[in-house]
């Protein structure tokens, strides 16, 4: 799929701009993924997902790779502008059920305060 012309991009792609939420940013873990966080330019929330070779095969590393960038599509809209943000997934991930994944990132993001969803009523 081509990118609409003049959108704003939302993953980070640059290593530079990797390297500099890295090393700047605080860390948030999980048992499924770890965050870092970085307050970022009062621009569009940004979003950059690693994945090392100790993850395992290519098969799984893109397997991580397509959930997390879908889940990242789905919450695009409530995140909160000013801050970018990496994902660094765990093996445990692609051991559980898309909705139990989907409810634990969306949870995380409330917590961090990284996006507005609406609030589970009671």
């Amino acid at each position: 799929m081509a990118a609409v012309q003049g959108a704003v991009p939302f993953f980070l792609k640059r290593s530079r701009d990797i390297q500099f939420v890295k090393k700047n940013g605080r860390r948030v873990s999980t048992g499924l993924f770890n965050l870092q966080i970085c307050p970022g330019v009062a621009g569009e929330p940004m979003m950059g997902i690693v994945i090392g070779r100790r993850f395992g095969t290519a098969v799984r590393r893109n397997r991580a790779k397509r959930l997390f960038r879908e889940l990242g599509r789905s919450v695009r809209p409530a995140l909160v502008p000013g801050h970018t943000f990496l994902v660094f997934p765990k093996r445990e991930c692609l051991n559980l059920p898309f909705v139990e994944l989907r409810n634990v990132w969306r949870g995380t993001l409330q917590r961090q305060r990284l996006a507005r969803l609406g609030e589970p009523s009671l």
